[in-house]
């Protein structure tokens, strides 16, 4: 469930003896008695899932040597750090040991 002020994720709490639904910015909401420990627990478990996808590396592996561990295989992106005018800089994630380093161009 949402806040309806500014659209945050209402947390579960106990106030007074009654379970309610809270946000940050201070929007409270009363749970509905269909709404039980368990439901909740389910929708947490799935934000979990969420969140170790986001986890996954997605970026193109290239051969190169990790100076830390000599693997011979990297994650690589490539990111503008410098103005416009500069090449971007060339990041590096080694996949055995997560060693990440960079390459100015």
């Amino acid at each position: 469930m949402f806040c309806s002020k500014c659209g945050s994720i209402l947390r579960p709490k106990t106030k007074a003896g009654k379970q309610i639904l809270y946000c940050s910015c201070g929007f409270t909401k009363a749970l509905d008695k269909e709404e039980t420990s368990t439901e909740l627990k389910e929708k947490v478990a799935d934000l979990k899932k969420v969140e170790v996808v986001e986890q996954l590396d997605m970026h193109p592996k290239i051969k190169i040597k990790c100076e830390k561990c000599n693997n011979n295989v990297a994650f690589y992106w490539t990111q503008q750090t410098r103005g416009a005018d500069e090449p971007e800089t060339r990041f590096f994630k080694c996949t055995k040991c997560n060693h990440t380093w960079r390459e100015y161009a």
